[in-house]
């Protein structure tokens, strides 16, 4: 009927064999009693896991942006440097350089 376990049945029954009542699930049909995996769920609880996983889309969405971003300004910094020989990244604690200016 389901309402024991396996292990449960065999300790009840006294039945020593390892795939007896396995076997037995297997020729009377009961194979949805087999390594069956129930979830209990508090009420509201689906609701805040699909809130969460929205969430964590927005989130990864929010972090792409960003790296987009970071892509975009390390580019102007590389043109920077190279047309107008300014370098914008400090380096030991120097400030960025000045525009060379002649004089």
């Amino acid at each position: 009927s389901g309402e024991l376990s396996i292990g449960d049945a065999r300790r009840l029954y006294d039945i020593t064999g390892n795939m007896t009542i396995q076997n037995w699930i297997s020729k009377l049909g009961k194979t949805h009693l087999l390594n069956k995996v129930v979830r209990i769920e508090m009420k509201g609880e689906k609701d805040r896991v699909k809130e969460l996983e929205k969430k964590v889309r927005q989130l990864e969405s929010a972090l792409a942006d960003e790296h987009i971003k970071n892509i975009v300004l390390e580019s102007l910094v590389d043109i920077a440097r190279e047309k107008y020989g300014i370098d914008l990244k400090k380096k030991n604690g120097q400030g960025p350089s000045k525009l060379d200016t002649g004089a």
